[in-house]
């Protein structure tokens, strides 16, 4: 398993090795450092290693490639995986699905359209009641391995639906991870569009989608008309396509402890129980998102220009993998994300440590001087000192 640090180490020595200057591989570092803290408060203002304006400028401003961070990163990836592949009969899962960043500031220049070609759209908008940045993740599970592997911005009406947004997130799952294996796309009712269907059908994928009980069969009757009336694992044919679906349900208790009526469909012929499994699995990314947002602090950006939100992501979610392989790596695995990522800072970012260190022992000299004694630094002679003393 030590190949798995030693893929973490060269991520992250390759993601420095992009930054053109010094000064912006500190910053990278301490960014990374920042989101590590696992405390889901990353805040500039709380890193000792740069300046709240430092690192503003690292992303809202400075010229280092994003699009090299993202190839590098997935590089990287795929590289991690190939080394760890799971059994061959082992299905690899791809989850879609949808979340909001949830965001009360005035981000004027997210929020309204302006004339600037750097800002062609909003970003903010209302979806479902709620104000905020509304992300569709493509979240891949391969054996033990999680990656986020892509997302897109919904940029509200008139522009691509989550749906088409899902499709479009279809296309950037690497050929190269799927051959011979069996994937199952896994989503939510939001995702059960006639489009987003025939998108994964045709690339002979295994799809597991939840639909709404109002959805019309070709034979005139709605999915809420088969409960009571037919056995789960039915199998049907929705208006508008040419082909069967196998269909079950179940009862899904809501967080006011009633019961709703959930639909789940397959374009693979699985059992009505087992089809029911495959659906609550879903949740799976559900798990990832409250992890990335009050462990990493995804949604904890404050950035003014989509360059520096957009940039803000990307590392979060990069220090969200950085956790989950050293978590991997640690034998056994420890199952917390504040140890895992503790254990990923002073194992990849020693540097990190040893300025929260430096930070610490300033702050404590009043105290120490209290009771009579001095902190002293001391630096250690060359090495080679000592073997010019034995001569």
């Amino acid at each position: 398993m030590e190949t798995i640090l030693q893929h973490a180490q060269a991520l992250v020595y390759s993601l420095l090795c992009l930054m053109p200057s010094a000064d912006q591989k500190a910053s990278l570092k301490a960014l990374l450092g920042l989101f590590l803290d696992a405390q889901g408060h990353a805040l500039p203002a709380h890193t000792c290693v740069k300046s709240p304006s430092a690192l503003s400028r690292f992303l809202n401003h400075y010229r280092w490639s994003t699009r090299q961070v993202i190839r590098t990163t997935r590089q990287a990836i795929l590289q991690q995986i190939a080394t760890h592949l799971p059994h061959a009969k082992i299905p690899i899962r791809i989850l879609i699905d949808l979340t909001t960043l949830e965001k009360s500031g005035k981000f004027r220049q997210l929020s309204t359209p302006t004339s600037d070609p750097d800002h062609p759209d909003p970003w903010v908008r209302f979806l479902n009641g709620k104000r905020g940045l509304h992300l569709v993740v493509l979240y891949l599970v391969v054996g033990e391995w999680r990656v986020p592997w892509s997302f897109r911005v919904w940029r509200g009406k008139g522009y691509a639906s989550p749906a088409q947004l899902g499709c479009k997130l279809l296309a950037t799952v690497p050929q190269s991870l799927l051959k011979g294996r069996v994937v199952l796309v896994q989503a939510d009712t939001e995702f059960g569009t006639v489009e987003f269907l025939n998108a994964v059908r045709q690339r002979s994928w295994r799809l597991v989608v939840g639909l709404r009980s109002n959805r019309t069969l070709q034979d005139g009757r709605c999915l809420k008309d088969l409960y009571r009336h037919a056995k789960r694992g039915l199998q049907v044919v929705l208006k508008d396509i040419d082909y069967p679906l196998t269909v079950s349900w179940f009862w899904l208790k809501r967080a006011d402890n009633k019961r709703e009526l959930r639909f789940v469909a397959s374009t693979y012929p699985y059992s009505g129980a087992y089809l029911v499994q495959l659906g609550r699995k879903r949740w799976a990314i559900e798990g990832f998102f409250k992890t990335a947002k009050h462990q990493f602090g995804l949604h904890c950006f404050g950035q003014s220009t989509q360059l520096g939100v957009y940039r803000w992501l990307i590392l979060s979610l990069i220090a969200y993998l950085l956790a989950h392989w050293i978590d991997q790596w640690s034998l056994p695995s420890v199952l917390d994300w504040k140890i895992a990522s503790r254990l990923a800072v002073e194992t990849l970012l020693p540097s990190i440590v040893w300025f929260q260190l430096l930070k610490q022992i300033r702050r404590s000299t009043d105290i120490a001087a209290q009771y009579g004694f001095e902190i002293t630094l001391k630096s250690l002679p060359d090495p080679a000192y000592w073997e010019r003393c034995k001569i």
